[in-house]
């Protein structure tokens, strides 16, 4: 059967001591709707609840906890306990509430996430090279986690996804990463040596259908087109902030991204994700979509990016263009014209410009 978490919104005030009742009123009649607790987070601080249950469909859940007690979940999402796990650390009750007659849980489901991405470079330097590289790399990278007690969702070659409970150590920890860096590979020219390190925060179920969805997906776009090294959200800032009283964040080191800034992030993501492929795409269709001038969106975009709405644009098609050669979803010719360029000449001149190598070279020396 598949496994499922709600979220619920409860009432201020509301203790541990009465949810460990309520999910034992659930836990006395789970059967009745072939469903199965497994555990569940208590946010006191946010007045929030996350249920984690096996059931045949999310119409049993709301059946069973609107009979046990009337508080039917604001969202289900199906989701995979090995993901759950890496998230948030645990499947079933902690150990401690195991031990107690209520099973009392005072245990949030409030994530720290940090997205890391080394360029894409680490696909087309030598062989060897690569390998001295990539054993450095991820020995010192998961060192680095598990000594400020990050919990790795998700890596490859470049990109790492991780899960923190403390705010502070995920700051500390994109510090000490951006530090060691540079000593990984001192012979690689600076520009082929790139690092950008995002961290946000969140809950499991929002309002996307998959976990942290809604987290990740924005530390993912500020990672990957922010020209800055690390980069935070103003939530991070400020719960950085109040954890360290004392301290405030280093701007020389870490910029933070405004609600504002935030705002426009996702409004040229969510636009140039479900338009990178029109070749009809331009700087002037692009500013209209968004609402503001041609000269609004250049001093914009170009502040967080580095790049003007062109050269955006552009960008965006050449690295989708990459990782669909690197799959091999298509001869040269095919992925040009698929990521909306109108020229096979002017593809390669652009490919080659970006990457230092022309795509069907690209494919002779990395597919197999």
């Amino acid at each position: 059967m598949p496994i499922y978490m709600d979220r619920h919104e409860v009432p201020e005030g509301t203790t541990a001591e009465t949810l460990a009742e309520i999910h034992q009123e659930d836990l006395k009649i789970e059967h009745e709707f072939n469903c199965r607790g497994f555990t569940y987070w208590f946010d006191e601080e946010r007045n929030q609840v996350f249920c984690l249950i096996e059931a045949p469909h999310k119409q049993a859940i709301i059946d069973m906890h609107r009979k046990a007690h009337g508080d039917v979940p604001n969202k289900i999402i199906e989701v995979d306990p090995t993901i759950v796990n890496s998230f948030l650390g645990r499947i079933s009750d902690p150990e401690k509430s195991q031990n107690t007659e209520l099973n009392i849980i005072n245990d949030p489901a409030f994530r720290v996430i940090m997205v890391l991405e080394t360029n894409n470079y680490l696909n087309r330097v030598e062989a060897d090279q690569y390998s001295i590289f990539n054993q450095k790399f991820h020995k010192s990278i998961t060192k680095t986690f598990e000594k400020f007690e990050g919990r790795i969702v998700k890596q490859n070659n470049n990109i790492y996804i991780t899960s923190f409970k403390s705010v502070t150590n995920a700051v500390f920890c994109a510090l000490k990463v951006r530090s060691n860096f540079k000593y990984i590979t001192p012979k690689f020219e600076d520009h082929d040596r790139l690092l950008n390190i995002a961290i946000n925060a969140g809950v499991p179920v929002s309002a996307e259908n998959t976990i942290f969805e809604e987290t990740v997906c924005l530390a993912t776009r500020m990672c990957e087109h922010l020209k800055y090294q690390i980069v935070i959200t103003q939530e991070i800032k400020s719960l950085y902030e109040s954890e360290n009283r004392n301290a405030f964040v280093n701007n020389d080191l870490i910029y933070t991204l405004s609600l504002d800034e935030q705002h426009f992030l996702n409004q040229i993501m969510d636009f140039i994700e479900s338009h990178w492929r029109d070749p009809e795409l331009d700087v002037s269709r692009f500013s209209h979509a968004l609402g503001y001038s041609k000269s609004q969106l250049y001093r914009r975009l170009t502040k967080l990016t580095g790049k003007s709405p062109n050269n955006f644009i552009r960008d965006y098609r050449l690295n989708k263009s990459l990782k669909m050669l690197h799959e091999q979803r298509g001869n040269v010719s095919e992925v040009a014209f698929q990521t909306g360029f109108n020229s096979l000449a002017y593809f390669s001149e652009c490919f080659k410009r970006k990457f230092n190598i022309l795509p069907s070279k690209y494919i002779q020396q990395h597919t197999f």
